[in-house]
């Protein structure tokens, strides 16, 4: 297929909001590639590089944009760009950078703007189509003639749509039924959406079951006999890293289990009034025992994956506790399709309360409310609202699971921009955020590309534009006059930044034209924060 062909569809799904036409033109997509280009195309039509990043940023990207002129025509294949990615990922060593510079620059040249903006997209995690998970699950479906629940199970055990696709293109039913749930073959854990508030979660589950939400690393847990492994959310094993995980797994009165759940490090002897958990130590502090690299899902997919620890003293100084809030497999029955409420009774009657997760199931507002307050208060994160009817359904963010978090607000300064790429090519998108230094200029706490309608992106485009200092690279400085509120979630320790602090997962709310750069909060206030919720030293 020619990559001009699947960049078409990409254009298409983007521009159309019916789900039914988003499915179907994928369809009509999938069937048209060639056996060995499903896989990859499949994944791309998800946004998603088959072999992870590839060693592409933004810089490389514009300086192979501007080296030479687009393509007049089509003539790129699937088959020629992967295999160009494929190279690109295996170059290593001395020289590294300009052999993936000159293979970039070859394909671009190659490359019709279309196709340029396609690959870029891709290239740095912004491809943004309208193709997600959900939609791609059922094309396939369409397209390979099977239903779609097959599709998802298989996925949720494969955890490679493009691994799935060319099973069920390829081979229809029977391709599928390869993927089952094995004992020691992690599956992708279920996600979560965002919810307003108590009302709002209430209002779309009814009566659920809320989870006390912790800040540590999700595991999942697999047992037959005495032979326990524990998985990361990135499907990484860390067995040798966290043995009291493993001990407790060992320690159920069950022969086969897959569990899903928490570790984390808790402060000892804090525990509040009511046994709800102890006050936890920052999430960086956990990630200690899982090696000095830590992936954070979604947020951080390009990490590396954690590198297991084995320091017997940082053991004792920081030991693990592990919780546990869902069972997908006891000794000999597979129950991820059963409803939450049985697999909780599972639970309950398999692990003792102190490894279990903390849970409330109401549907009064108030004892909701009251619950998320005094997790709040116990340092936790905030909650999950979880449907009592949903079955586990592995590797969605479906609205089964709707999180209710804990979020901070500031009032940032615009330090400088990064040109976008994909659908955003020509617009500045990546703010770089800093907060005012009393004794004068502003302290950057990290960068931020979400929150962005096409409208804000238009309008910060020209604003910033107008009030350019000078550029670095693909990076646009700016005089320190347009205030934006920030919503995050925490602080984080970072050795990357002067004040040695970095905002985790922040996004734009809104510009505040109401405020000039000398109202912006104070770097004095993001550490009251840090040191608050025990990140930075009084």
């Amino acid at each position: 297929m020619l990559l001009a062909d699947l960049v078409a569809t990409s254009r298409d799904v983007a521009a159309t909001r019916a789900r039914l036409a988003k499915i179907d033109r994928l369809a009509t997509c999938l069937r048209q590639l060639a056996p060995d280009e499903r896989a990859v195309g499949a994944a791309w039509m998800a946004g998603e590089l088959p072999r992870g990043k590839v060693g592409v940023g933004y810089a490389m990207i514009q300086a192979a944009d501007g080296a030479t002129p687009p393509a007049a025509a089509p003539g790129l294949t699937v088959a020629d760009v992967d295999r160009t990615l494929a190279e690109i990922a295996a170059a290593s060593g001395a020289g590294s950078a300009r052999v993936r510079r000159d293979l970039l620059g070859g394909l671009f040249a190659r490359a019709t703007p279309d196709e340029r903006a396609f690959l870029a997209g891709l290239a740095v995690g912004e491809l943004r189509q309208g193709a997600l998970a959900g939609v791609l699950v059922d094309a396939i479906a369409r397209a390979a003639g099977v239903p779609a629940g097959d599709v998802r199970r298989a996925l949720m055990v494969a955890g490679d749509i493009g691994t799935v696709a060319a099973a069920a293109l390829g081979e229809g039913a029977a391709g599928l039924e390869r993927f089952a749930i094995t004992l020691f073959r992690p599956i992708l854990p279920m996600l979560a959406q965002t919810a307003e508030d108590v009302d709002d979660a209430l209002g779309q589950l009814g009566e659920a079951g809320f989870d006390v939400k912790l800040d540590g690393a999700r595991v999942q847990i697999h047992r037959d006999g005495d032979d326990v492994r524990i998985y990361t959310r990135g499907l990484n094993d860390v067995s040798a890293a966290v043995p009291e995980v493993v001990a407790a797994a060992r320690a159920l009165p069950a022969r086969r289990l897959i569990l899903d759940g928490e570790a984390i490090a808790l402060r000892r002897g804090e525990r509040d009034a009511d046994g709800l958990v102890g006050r936890p130590y920052p999430f960086q502090v956990t990630m200690r025992r899982f090696g000095r690299k830590s992936s954070r899902g979604s947020d951080a997919a390009s990490s590396p994956p954690p590198e297991p620890g084995d320091d017997r003293a940082l053991r004792g100084e920081l030991p693990l506790d592990v919780f546990l809030f869902d069972v997908l497999v006891l000794d000999d029955d597979v129950i991820v399709d059963r409803p939450a409420r049985d697999r909780w009774s599972a639970l309950d009657q398999l692990a003792p309360p102190a490894l279990r997760v903390p849970r409330l199931v109401t549907a009064d507002p108030a004892a909701a409310r009251a619950f998320l307050d005094r997790v709040l208060a116990a340092g936790h994160e905030g909650v999950m609202a979880k449907s009592l009817d949903a079955p586990y359904d592995a590797g969605s963010r479906g609205a089964a699971w709707l999180k209710l978090k804990k979020v901070h607000t500031l009032d940032l300064v615009v330090l400088a921009a990064e040109w976008g790429s994909g659908r955003r090519k020509g617009y500045l998108s990546n703010l770089h955020l800093g907060a005012r230094d009393p004794t004068g200029g502003f302290v950057m706490l990290g960068k931020t590309f979400k929150g962005m309608t096409d409208e804000i992106l238009a309008w910060q485009t020209r604003e910033l534009l107008a009030r350019e200092a000078g550029r670095d690279g693909h990076a646009v400085h700016v005089r320190p006059e347009l205030v934006v509120e920030i919503a995050f979630n925490d602080v984080q320790a970072s050795p990357h930044y002067p004040g040695g602090m970095a905002l985790r997962f922040a996004r734009l709310v809104r510009y505040r034209p109401d405020k000039r750069a000398a109202d912006a909060d104070t770097v004095e206030t993001v550490r009251a924060i840090a040191v608050h919720d025990g990140v930075l030293e009084p």
